[in-house]
């Protein structure tokens, strides 16, 4: 992968240098063959001219911004925001799903610009977001079509609304008045993802504009639909986390270097992502003379997702009685790389075959009026209005079937890592399964804001003052949450550890007692047809999405096998929304004023314009919400076995309180932009700015869930029969889902930049840049009081987020566009593109953790575990990255355009980045205690007390991907185009580290995708 990474970015360097070269020669006047005629007219359209209006944006901007222009509406260059925004230098998307690194999203998902993720976004210079917490909106969601340009201000300037550290994100759409008459342009598409294999994906969009002329004024009208399905399909490959298998338990013979890493499991991930996403936009337009013009939009997003997956994971409970074959491979550090692992308790390995359910819905509205009043020639007064309204609402289902695999078979060199499962008689045959568990989670959200704008523009008659600028923002924002359960509400049903002391065996498919819900279903497909997975049996979808009927049907097959031992068992209680902690309300009120002066000095030998400016922001919040506990149930012991230590543990009653809590604060911003320059061609810039983002909604809720974890230690003789236990205490922790008090985190911007416009669409820039961040969010702990059934005052140790942190992120952008017009007439129409982004970056604690070892369970009182990670055998990593920068990024695009002909392929490469610490799939708390100070009891001792947590860094590796795209213009007004996203199937891998190495974690495949477009206009 480094000589990878190596190669690419020497090629984007050799690229532009090469282009560099070019356009030396470009310059360079054309033979007298190759002008045109005198007189003649040379009309520049398509791509080509969308360029040239992206590359005018970023020479006459006041501040450092990138666009990318649509060559007409609904003709952005790629099927979704998101692939858009990638293509601009300094720009990177996520290619995992927001929030959940286990599940690939085929269009990629968040955005970072400069490495941070402190993005803001808006529509037509308005604030837009999404309902659920964050204050960004999902660009993924948002239908491209109805899209005319999209710019990125990298270094926003005092005029600009508060909240953009990385940067800021402005969607622009279509407004009547941008055409001189009557437009209209309808374009129908089909999509075929070769994975999927024939689900059908139509997108259609309309568009119909006219102005007029009226006694009242002039008027104009636009309207704008675009509906998009959107099928795909990513299946993955996984491995767990390798554990430590030593060499002996006696700390006189323990020898580190002797150890074996030996991974819990693998297993397989298939998902079919459904997504239904309709656009309606609107606009009408009234200037009734010359200094009037009102505009009303609407703007409407909505979109409903389904997500279908089948998982085959392992549920090996007991990693430390697992062996490997006498034939299996180590590598020099002790790691597995192929053989096979069984589990001669169980008589194999046991895994779990679950089907997952995930719904969404969620739409995003904004109305707005404008009113711009020109009241002189030199004073000009805007008003603009504005009401949002967004909301989503989530169900997530999972209902799980479990099986004993005999042996698992597992080779982890190759590309993909490889797992053979048993025969296909056995993996069909229902007596090999039974029912294990169901999970689920609940939520719905809602979030309003109205917002009022005015601004003031005075221009001077002067040789140097151009302009002052002054105005006023005031915004009330509302949101309510509801999570019916905070993480998932996992229920187990049947598991072979329950036998013995809860019931007397599980819950068979084959059992007449328990049959139904399920069926023997197949991944076809799987990896484009590289693997043979055999038929197993998995819940029926209307069981998974029967929730709650169907599922209260299977759990009561546990309630008929605890009856049957005469064990006592709690019965099945569904998530609702029925617990007053689900709730969770949060108000903010923003008033904000600046003020800015545009100057210019144009008689220099190198002319300098530029502005100065500074914007002060208040900022009042306040939220409501519950600190809810509830009591665990005392562990269950079977009959005749000695007990110990009931006197250790603690009991609280269950409660659920109220509270309330306000903040606020103000911030001063102030911004400078200056440009001087040295010819109509060679700019540069210097920019220099303070800014702020306020953390997300779900970092300020008032949220606090409290825990108690009940310790024990259970001995077994030789047969794995319980013969003792002793309670240990009880483990009193928390975590609060957010902070209300948390400021915004604040940075001191800087760009320097060199501009070289040597055509209308060819240009060469470079940019350095450096970001001082102060209050990064990190995690801390807290003490919360409560009082015992004794009267006695107990503490829990609470994680929550605080501003624990300051960092920065510095490093420079190439970039270089053009079009060949200086070769022969068969090559004229070629062009290219190519950017090369490198961001380096650090993060420092106000307290740092600098434990040697890791200790503990996941709760708060391992915060080592939290901030620099904890490996399965207590070690800790040490410094960590910033999440979610990776150091280069490379563009690369090939373009070619004439005789009606436009192509283009383009190259998108990002290197390594990291995902986090304490990730699903790889975060645990049943690792080994490997510290040699630990008490006698827990060292080397592998116990089932999960006391000694696990979470593995866990990266991304470097990912490229290659587009396409053909079109043909038959006509001025009619094209037919074909379009080809991931034409090399590139696959996205993910890393975990560990002290024995760097292991594949996850491997995922999506398969190339191709659309069929016709666009007609009139």
């Amino acid at each position: 992968m480094d000589n990878f990474k190596k190669t690419t970015i020497a090629l984007a360097v050799a690229n532009i240098a090469l282009l560099y070269t070019g356009t030396a020669i470009a310059q360079t006047p054309p033979q007298p063959a190759n002008e045109p005629a005198p007189g003649a007219v040379v009309v520049v359209s398509g791509q080509r001219a969308a360029l040239q209006s992206a590359q005018k944006l970023k020479q006459d901007s006041d501040e450092v911004v990138d666009s990318i222009v649509a060559e007409d509406i609904g003709k952005l260059p790629d099927r979704s925001v998101t692939e858009v925004l990638q293509r601009i230098a300094g720009v990177t998307i996520d290619r995992n799903m927001a929030g959940d690194p286990n599940r690939q999203s085929v269009e990629g998902s968040g955005v970072s610009v400069r490495g941070l993720t402190y993005v803001r976004s808006e529509i037509n210079g308005r604030d837009a977001f999404s309902a659920g917490g964050g204050r960004s909106l999902g660009f993924s969601d948002v239908a491209p079509e109805l899209m005319s340009g999209v710019d990125v201000y990298k270094n926003p300037s005092a005029e600009q609304v508060e909240g953009a550290i990385a940067g800021l994100v402005n969607l622009r759409t279509a407004m009547p008045f941008d055409y001189k008459g009557f437009k209209g342009t309808v374009g129908f598409s089909e999509s075929y993802s070769t994975l999927r294999e024939g689900k059908p994906s139509p997108t259609s969009t309309i568009l119909l504009s006219n102005r007029w002329s009226t006694p009242f004024g002039e008027v104009g009208a636009l309207v704008d639909f675009a509906k998009a399905k959107s099928p795909s399909r990513s299946d993955g490959v996984s491995v767990d986390p390798y554990f430590p298998h030593v060499n002996s338990t006696d700390p006189a013979l323990y020898d580190r270097s002797k150890t074996q890493w030996i991974p819990l499991g693998m297993g397989y991930r298939s998902q079919d992502f459904d997504r239904t996403r309709r656009g309606d936009y609107a606009a009408l337009q009234w200037k009734p003379n010359k200094d009037l013009t009102a505009g009303l939009t609407y703007f409407k997003t909505r979109y409903k997702e389904d997500l279908d997956e089948h998982v085959v994971a392992s549920s090996e409970d007991k990693w430390y009685q697992q062996v490997a074959s006498a034939d299996s491979v180590f590598d020099k550090n002790g790691a597995f790389q192929s053989g096979t692992i069984s589990n001669p308790t169980y008589g194999g390995s046991p895994f779990n075959s679950s089907q997952r359910i995930n719904t969404r819905e969620s739409s995003t509205r904004d109305i707005s009026l404008n009113v711009q009043w020109r009241i002189t020639p030199d004073f000009t007064w805007t008003n603009d209005f504005q009401h949002v309204r967004s909301t989503t609402e989530g169900f997530d289902a999972d209902v799980s079937t479990g099986f004993i695999l005999p042996s698992q078979t597992m080779n982890t060199t190759g590309k993909v890592p490889q797992i053979g499962l048993g025969p296909d008689a056995y993996m069909a045959d229902p007596k090999n399964y039974y029912w294990a568990y169901t999970q689920e989670a609940l939520d719905h959200a809602s979030a309003n804001q109205k917002a009022w704008k005015s601004d003031v523009k005075f221009a001077f008659d002067d040789p140097v003052l151009r302009d002052i600028r002054f105005g006023v923002r005031m915004a009330n924002r509302e949101g309510e949450n509801h999570k019916a359960q905070k993480y998932y509400n996992w229920s187990a049903i049947t598991f072979p550890w329950m036998e013995g002391w809860q019931i007397n065996g599980v819950a068979r498919l084959s059992d007449p007692r328990f049959a139904g819900g399920s069926s023997l279903q197949t991944m076809d497909n799987f990896f484009g047809g590289k693997y043979n997975i055999p038929p197993m049996l998995f819940a029926d979808e209307a069981t998974v999405r029967g929730f709650p009927d169907q599922w209260a049907k299977i759990h009561a097959y546990h309630d008929v096998l605890c009856a049957e031992k005469g064990s006592t068992c709690d019965p099945w209680k569904p998530a609702t929304f029925n617990d007053p902690a689900a709730t969770n309300t949060q108000t903010e009120k923003t008033r904000a004023a600046y003020t800015q002066l545009r100057f210019g000095w144009d008689n220099l030998k190198y002319p300098v314009d530029g502005n100065v400016g500074i914007r002060y922001v208040k900022t009042k919040g306040a939220g409501s919400g519950y600190v809810s506990f509830t009591r665990p149930s005392l562990p269950s012991v079977g009959s005749g076995v000695p007990v110990s230590g009931q006197g250790n543990l603690i009991d609280i009653a269950s409660f659920a309180q109220q509270q309330s809590v306000n903040n606020s604060y103000d911030n001063w911003l102030p911004s400078l932009n200056l440009r001087m320059k040295a010819s109509d061609q060679l700019q540069f810039r210097f920019a220099v700015a303070k800014s702020m983002s306020r953390p997300d909604f779900n970092q300020l809720q008032v949220q606090t869930t409290l825990n108690a974890q009940h310790m024990q230690t259970v001995t077994r003789d030789a047969a794995g029969n319980t013969t003792a236990v002793r309670f240990d205490g009880t483990s009193l922790n928390g975590t609060s889902d957010g902070n209300p008090l948390l400021k915004p985190t604040t940075s001191t911007n800087i760009d320097l930049t060199a501009e070289w416009y040597f055509a209308k669409a060819g240009s060469l820039t470079f940019s350095a840049f450096n970001k001082d961040l102060k209050d990064i969010v990190t995690t801390k702990n807290f003490g919360y009081n409560a009082v015992d059934s004794t009267g006695k005052q107990q503490t829990f140790v609470v994680t929550g987020p605080v501003n624990g942190a300051k960092g920065y992120a510095r490093g420079f952008e190439l970039a270089h566009q053009q079009y060949y017009d200086f070769v022969p007439d068969w090559l004229r129409g070629l062009g290219s593109q190519a950017s090369w982004t490198y961001v380096s970056s650090e993060r420092k604690l106000k307290d740092p953790v600098n434990e040697a070892w890791c200790s503990g369970n996941d709760a708060s009182s391992n915060f080592n575990l939290f901030i620099n990670g904890c490996d399965t055998d207590g070690r800790p990593f040490g410094k960590t990255p910033l999440q979610g920068l990776s150091r280069h990024t490379v563009n690369l695009a090939l373009m070619y355009e004439q005789h009606g002909l436009s192509m283009r392929v383009a190259y998108n490469w990002r290197s390594r980045y990291l995902l986090g610490v304490t990730q699903w799939g790889s975060r645990g708390n049943n690792g080994l205690n490997t510290n040699p100070d630990a008490p006698a009891g827990k060292y080397l001792i592998p116990t089932t007390n999960n006391d000694q947590a696990f979470g593995l860094p866990l990266y991304q590796a470097g990912y490229g991907q290659v587009d396409a795209s053909i079109f043909y213009d038959f006509t001025d007004k009619f094209r037919v185009g074909l379009e080809g996203t991931n034409l090399t199937n590139s696959y996205t891998r993910q890393i975990m580290q560990q002290h024995a190495g760097d292991f594949t974690r996850q491997v995922f495949m999506s398969g190339p995708r191709y659309t069929l477009l016709a666009q007609y206009s009139f």
